[in-house]
């Protein structure tokens, strides 16, 4: 057998298409190692959402060419949505690549590695989705697991690369979805999370989420249920009804709001203001006992002024987000808002404002774990391990809090009774209830 090393960077997405490669790729005389040292064939999965990450790629490869020169026989892969971007000038940039595969590509892996290993240099970045095929899913050992409903996006926010590295938005068949439900859940894993960019808007002809959330809730067995990422216009009145009705589906909620002004976001192309996003997040505390609400902003925009900064602040604050993932803006080549260099902020008032947007989301946290400080929550265990000399595992409650339990006992993978002893700005501290 030979060895595959895959690195990953970037979303959940890429981490499922980094699962099937690596099915794919088990079929055909590999299987994977997590020692790249030892490795035949080197393949890098990599996300081209911020510059951060796409430098972060070129420079892992960089090392990879290097050993290349001292083993000609190792093989090198540029995968995911920067290799959907750049195609073919990779290899300019990397002559010592010897394939490059875009996110449409995947079920071509089979028959570009042929190619490869007769010493072919290929390029698969085409904009049409290869036929997706019934490869088995190597799965991260874990308790949750994975599971794409949807790809692509139609919306163009005028910041994001998504739409041209992920193409149109597709919705896969249900039955399809199903299957790797119960597969999934055969194999043991306790969570299931649907996955999209905009997954609220999951559409298979008449057949929405909502309808698949209460199909997968009629599977056997106790589990969980959860769905990222929604857009917030995209929200139904029964989609939030789901959280409540349906047993499996988790009080949990990510919808990204990217600022509270309405001009910025009006520059943003977001379909929605401010005002109707708060409306949807009153909507779903009102309906939804015990719910996390969780938001996405970007510091920075282009043109953002120090006013408009503010109403994202006070969005933040007066809407008790209880956890926001927070980014400096970082201009992304074909979007939109990268052609307005008149327009971009300074580095170190980009910088500035993102320390301010992370403090007001620490106060945030802190502000929400602090109302769960002695409940009693069930937890579904995701780790054992010693901290400091003590034994101790680590869950998530439904609604997605981060809880820390002494234990002398490996209890990953079970649901447990916590009363919740005290609350730190990232997390839960709780004891194991008899």
């Amino acid at each position: 057998m030979k060895q595959v090393y895959i690195e990953t960077l970037g979303c959940q997405m890429n981490k499922s298409d980094t699962e099937r490669m690596l099915g794919i790729l088990s079929h055909f005389g590999y299987t994977q190692t997590q020692d790249e040292k030892t490795a035949d064939l080197l393949m890098i999965n990599t996300c081209s959402i911020r510059q951060l990450s796409e430098d972060k790629a070129f420079s892992k490869i960089g090392s990879w060419g290097k050993r290349k020169k001292e083993n000609k026989n190792i093989k090198i892969g540029f995968c995911g949505c920067v290799a959907q971007q750049k195609s073919k000038e990779l290899f300019k940039r990397a002559p010592y690549v010897d394939f490059v595969l875009g996110t449409h590509a995947i079920y071509k892996l089979p028959e570009i590695i042929k190619r490869v290993e007769f010493g072919e240099k290929v390029c698969e970045c085409t904009e049409t989705p290869a036929a997706g095929q019934d490869f088995e899913i190597k799965r991260v050992k874990s308790v949750n697991a994975w599971i794409p409903i949807t790809e692509g996006c139609n919306n163009f926010c005028t910041y994001c690369i998504v739409p041209y590295t992920r193409g149109r938005e597709r919705s896969r068949p249900p039955g399809v979805i199903l299957k790797e439900a119960r597969e999934a859940l055969a194999q043991g894993f306790k969570e299931i999370t649907l996955l999209g960019q905009n997954v609220d808007s999951y559409c298979a002809q008449d057949y929405r989420l909502a309808d698949l959330l209460r199909d997968l809730n009629k599977l056997d067995g106790k589990f969980r249920i959860r769905f990222v990422t929604s857009y917030p216009s995209d929200i139904t009145d029964e989609l939030i009804k789901t959280a409540v009705e349906l047993d499996k589906v988790c009080e949990y909620f990510h919808i990204p709001m990217q600022s509270g002004s309405n001009e910025v976001l009006k520059a943003m192309n977001r379909r929605y203001t401010a005002e109707a996003y708060a409306e949807i997040c009153a909507k779903i505390r009102k309906t939804v006992p015990d719910v996390t609400i969780t938001s996405d902003f970007i510091a920075g925009f282009p043109g953002e002024t120090e006013e408009q900064f503010q109403e994202t602040l006070s969005a933040m604050e007066e809407l008790e987000l209880d956890y926001s993932n927070t980014a400096a803006y970082s201009p992304r080549e074909k979007t939109t808002a990268a052609k307005w260099t008149d327009r971009f902020l300074p580095e170190k008032v980009k910088t500035e404002r993102l320390a301010r947007l992370n403090e007001q989301n620490k106060k945030n946290c802190l502000k929400s774990n602090q109302k769960f400080t002695g409940r009693t929550m069930e937890v579904l265990v995701e780790n054992f391990y010693n901290h400091k000399g003590k034994n101790v595992v680590t869950g998530r409650t439904r609604n997605n809090k981060i809880v820390h339990i002494p234990s002398e006992t490996d209890l990953t993978g079970e649901f447990i009774t916590v009363k919740i002893t005290n609350a730190r700005t990232w997390y839960l501290n709780g004891e194991i209830k008899s």
